[in-house]
This record gives structure tokens, C-alpha cells and sequence, in this order.
């Protein structure tokens, strides 16, 4: 059935069969204004109460109402139900979808359409503070389930009629419902012709959550173009800066695209405070970016291969501690990073009254037990700790560099400095090669505009400067209008 039957026992039971065996389906057979109506909804998604005292009180106290199923429909629509969140709907493919959003259904005997109200009332999370991106003085709000809050966080926000929210819906089955975010005027054209594009290209039956979307939205490289945060105020920042943002149902976080390579490095902190001290934060934390990355296997192949580049005293305290452990260096680190990985997954997923359990049973036996048991040296653990405190300070980054440290201290065992060279080499060849929908993700870096690069890259300016012309994403150099 692709339309609605003016027969309403027909529609009743083609609903019916369509949610057999579903036993939040409710149906209400009602008497209005001298004919047949029924009220359809799915128990759990709608508020009872605002269903008995908007809908069912008015149809019950309208009397009688004059006319064929249209025009008691229209009667209905304006002068019993007129102050309530409604709209008309034929067609039976979208009454099924709204039903499954929280949404009831009216159908008169008699009238080829049904009225439709917005009575949701499942229950939904506040806007907490976000756990993964926690910041010192910027606002402690962040994004929820429900796309339809996280749009009015960002409307607070922003209040000009620019800001655009444009509704689509991906997964066959799930039919789940998102929002493009952006700034009229503002955002290019060719970008958000893109982001369309790419979103039709879904062709998964099922859509829980926004990781499963990023894929569609990428094209390779070890860096993602694709950026993602539960902050409405990075989101506004970054909309304004011709970003797009997609806020999807049932997910706390945004999308962002494009999203640059060097945003990894930034926090809304970075802008909270002073030019000097920000500056000082993300050289640090581009310091430990390479720290993260490249430590262990610098480590591995120096011990292994070239002990002559080491001091004297460094080098004799190394040899020491290696000649009482049974394994050479290679396999004492990677042994160390695996138990690291294994202990952070373990912490992740573990209820939270074990996790502190967790972290001091791993402290124990990896940072004391097995250095004095002889099992693996101090260096060695010390660079292993070194290496994942470093990776905490940029968390974005978490993922690619834990591949990036297993790949460099392999290339470093087997063939020295020079294979962490090598490494390095073809690690800028990816970043250099690699856009984000038609954006260089490597900008403005490479290709270099001196500034930009100054403004807010190597150098944090001050609000004076960076209030000079907003930078837009679309005008980086490099940048141009990709096909797909």
C-alpha cells in the first residue's frame, strides 16, 4: 500500500499486519464528531499524557462535526486540533517512518490522509559535559542522542538566519535521520554538493551511529579528513570557518568536514587564552605527536644498530640493564606495547568498579614486578610510558599513531634510522597526497602560506589579528573542486 485507503479498516489493518507481533503498537478506535477515527503509536516513543490531554480530550468534546472524511479532516486540522505540532500525510511508506520517530497518527473513515502529531516522549540523556574532550574554561555542555537538542545548542549559540539546517536520512532499514549544519553563504557550494553526494552513496541497511558514515565521507590515507567532536562551540567555530557539520541521530557527536590535519592539534582552549601560553600548548603538543610516534622505534633502532650515536654513560647504563633481561630490545618493547594496548583496552571496557582495579594491577606488574623480576629493562619501559603519556596530549590522534608506532619500530629494528627515515618520508608522501573534499589536509602547511601558517598554526594570534578576515576552509592554498 504506497497511499493511505479512505477505507479506515483497511488502514487499520495493513498497520496491523505491518507491526504484527509488535507489542508496542497501540491502536484506539474513537468516535469524532459522528463517524469512525482511530489513533495509532508506538508505546515508549510517545508521551501518553500529552496524547490524552492535546488529542484524545478535543475529539472527545468536539461534538458534532458536519461534512464527508475530508472536510471532517479539515475541521479537525483547524478548529479541534489547531493548536497542536500537526501535519497531513498520504503517504504510507512516511506514516510507518513516523510512527517509529515518536510521532501519532489520526485516520478518519472515509478520508484518503491522516494527520500526523509530534507527541514524543521517550526519554533522552542531558547535555553533560563531554568525557573525551574536557576542557578548563570553555563552556561544559555538550552534545546529546537527540539530533533535534544538538541543533537547538547550536542555534542558541549562533542566532543569525544564515545558519542552515538541512534534514536527510541514511540506511534502508534504520531510516535514520541527520542534519547538515552549516553557514549560508559562508560554506562553498561544491563542498556541500559533496557532502550530498557521498551521503546518497550509503548503502548500509543500518546507520547507529556516526562512525559509520565516516567511511562515505573519506577517501584513504593514514590521516582521517574527517573530524568529529561532542562540543556545540567547536562546532560553531568551525562552521564559520565554511566547514560542514552533520549531527546524526542517536550519536553525542558532530562530523566535521573538511577536516584538517593540523585541527588535530587544536582545542577551544587554545582560543581561551592567552597568545604566548596557546602558542607554547600546541608546540607541545606537536612535540608530542612526534614523541608518540617516533620514540620507540628511534629507540629500538639506535640500541640495536648505531649504540655509537648514544653518550657514553646513556650507552653503558642500556647495556647494563639489557644484560640481565632474556629478550633483546626489539621484542622487550614490543611486548611492552602490547601489554599497553591490552591494558588501556582492558581499562576502557571494564565496568567501572574494576577499572581502578585494573590500572593498579597493571602498574604493578608491568612497572615494578617485571623490572625486578628481570623480564624486561627500565629503558625500555621508559620509553613505552614516555611514548603513551605522549599520545594522551593529542587524543585525536590516538588511533592512527598506535598503528604509526608499531610500523616505526619495526622499520627501525630491521633496518635502523634508516627505515624510521624511510618511514618518515613516505608518511609526508601520504600527507601531502591526501585532501578532504578537495582541501589539501596537509594545509597550510603544504603548500605553505606563510600567513595563515602564522596566524593560527605555528603561531597562536591574538583575537585582534585573527578578527582580520575569518579564514575560510574552501580559500586554503591548494584547494580545488574535487569530482567524485
Amino acid at each position: 500500500m504506497e497511499i493511505i485507503s479512505a477505507n479506515l479498516e483497511e488502514t487499520k489493518r495493513y498497520l496491523q499486519k505491518k507491526f504484527e507481533n509488535a507489542m508496542d503498537f497501540m491502536a484506539r478506535d474513537l468516535e469524532v464528531g459522528g463517524g469512525k477515527a482511530a489513533l495509532f503509536a508506538l508505546d515508549g516513543l510517545v508521551s501518553k499524557q500529552i496524547i490524552t490531554l492535546s488529542i484524545l480530550n478535543p475529539l472527545m468534546e468536539a461534538g458534532s462535526i458536519p461534512g464527508d472524511g475530508s472536510a471532517r479532516l479539515n475541521y479537525i486540522e483547524k478548529a479541534v486540533l489547531g493548536t497542536m505540532e500537526q501535519k497531513r500525510e498520504a503517504r504510507m511508506d512516511q506514516i510507518l517512518v513516523l510512527l517509529m520517530s515518536g510521532f501519532a497518527v489520526l485516520c478518519l473513515d472515509g478520508c484518503p490522509e491522516a494527520l500526523v502529531f509530534g507527541v514524543q516522549g521517550f526519554e533522552t540523556r542531558g547535555p553533560d559535559e563531554p568525557q573525551n574532550e574536557v576542557m578548563q574554561r570553555g563552556a561544559k555542555d555538550g552534545f546529546t542522542e537527540s539530533y533535534q537538542n544538538n541543533i537547538s545548542m547550536i542555534r542558541r549559540r549562533m542566532k543569525t538566519a544564515a545558519l542552515k539546517f538541512e534534514k536527510a536520512e541514511v540506511g534502508g532499514q534504520s531510516r535514520t535521520p541527520l542534519a547538515l549544519c552549516y553557514l549560508e553563504g559562508v560554506a562553498s557550494p561544491q563542498i556541500l554538493e559533496q557532502v550530498r553526494r557521498r551521503l546518497k552513496s550509503y548503502d548500509l541497511d543500518t546507520a547507529l551511529g556516526a562512525g559509520y558514515l565516516v567511511s562515505f565521507l573519506e577517501r584513504g590515507g593514514v590521516f582521517s579528513g574527517v573530524g568529529m567532536t561532542e562540543r556545540p562551540d567547536v562546532v560553531c567555530g568551525k562552521i564559520e570557518e565554511g566547514r560542514i557539520a552533520i549531527l546524526v541521530e542517536g550519536t553525542p557527536s558532530a562530523i566535521l568536514v573538511p577536516f584538517l590535519f593540523v585541527e588535530n592539534f587544536q582545542t577551544l582552549d587554545d582560543y581561551l587564552t592567552r597568545p604566548f601560553y596557546g602558542t607554547f600548548i600546541r608546540w607541545l603538543k606537536y612535540a608530542s605527536f612526534f614523541l608518540s610516534a617516533f620514540l620507540p622505534g628511534l629507540y629500538v633502532a639506535i640500541a640495536t644498530h648505531h649504540p655509537e650515536m648514544l653518550p657514553e654513560a646513556l650507552l653503558l647504563k642500556i647495556a647494563e640493564s639489557e644484560a640481565q633481561t632474556p629478550f633483546p630490545v626489539m621484542a622487550e618493547t614490543l611486548i611492552l606495547y602490547f601489554l599497553y594496548e591490552v591494558l588501556r583496552e582492558a581499562g576502557l571496557r571494564a565496568p567501572r568498579s574494576l577499572s581502578t582495579t585494573v590500572s593498579i594491577v597493571g602498574g604493578l606488574v608491568i612497572g615494578d614486578t617485571a623490572v625486578s623480576s628481570g623480564l624486561v629493562s627500565a629503558p625500555s619501559l621508559m620509553v613505552v610510558a614516555l611514548t603513551a603519556i605522549a599520545g594522551y596530549a593529542v587524543p585525536r590522534l590516538y588511533e592512527p599513531l598506535a598503528l604509526l608506532r608499531l610500523a616505526f619500530l619495526l622499520a627501525g629494528n630491521f633496518l635502523g634510522v634508516w627505515g624510521v627515515m624511510i618511514g618518515l618520508v613516505l608518511l609526508l608522501m601520504d600527507l601531502c597526497g591526501t585532501d578532504s573534499f578537495g582541501v589539501p589536509l596537509l594545509s597550510p602547511v603544504a603548500p605553505y602560506n606563510r600567513r595563515l601558517a602564522f596566524r593560527d598554526v605555528l603561531v597562536r594570534a591574538g583575537w585582534r589579528r585573527l578578527a582580520k578576515g575569518n579564514a575560510k576552509v574552501q580559500d586554503m592554498p591548494g584547494s580545488r573542486e574535487i569530482g567524485e
